[in-house]
């Protein structure tokens, strides 16, 4: 079994997550990058359901800088692959650059690793996204992400501002305008 990195998750009742992070400035030091290899690694364990029952972890497909506590504009995610094995994104100041038309949600509703309870409702996304960002090196690229990869971009850009997915959910009308969008 491998060791599981030593990350703290903040929950939603922690006000820093509610806090907009800052833009990050190359080169990244020794911390970041240590901080990002362990957070892509906390993500893949957690989708192995071995390693997830042995540490008792809830599957995560992101994480934000800012759920960790510290304020810079950084997230990752791990997407498995029909193969088991996974992709890596590392995204460092992201800015959409264009945005579908189409509005689409998470069926079964939005989860975080730092909101640990069930939620009702659902988060209207755009479908698909283009993003220009920069890679832990300081190189920067362009990725166009559709469905729930692009679903993953916007909910950790939210947290890069500060806004988790549960303050996007009508309290009064938690499915409001579900019959406009697509249910992944």
């Amino acid at each position: 079994m491998r060791k599981l990195p030593n990350i703290t998750i903040y929950d939603e009742k922690d006000k820093i997550l509610h806090k907009k992070s800052s833009d990050v400035i190359f080169p990244l030091s020794k911390e970041d990058k240590q901080n990002i290899k362990d957070m892509l690694l906390y993500l893949e364990m957690s989708q192995i359901p071995e390693e997830q029952e042995y540490y008792n972890l809830r599957a995560g497909m992101g994480l934000a800088y800012v759920q960790i506590g510290i304020l810079k504009r950084i997230f990752v995610i791990v997407e498995e692959l029909e193969d088991h094995t996974f992709r890596n994104y590392v995204v460092i100041n992201p800015k959409i650059i264009s945005e579908s038309e189409e509005m689409i949600y998470v069926g079964e509703g939005e989860g975080c690793l730092s909101v640990n309870r069930e939620v009702e409702g659902i988060v209207p996304r755009h479908a698909r996204i283009t993003v220009k960002a920069f890679d832990e090196n300081g190189e920067p690229y362009t990725i166009r992400v559709r469905e729930d990869i692009a679903v993953a971009f916007q909910h950790e850009m939210d947290h890069l501002d500060g806004i988790l997915f549960t303050d996007k959910i009508d309290p009064k009308n938690p499915y409001k305008d579900a019959d406009k969008m697509r249910e992944l």
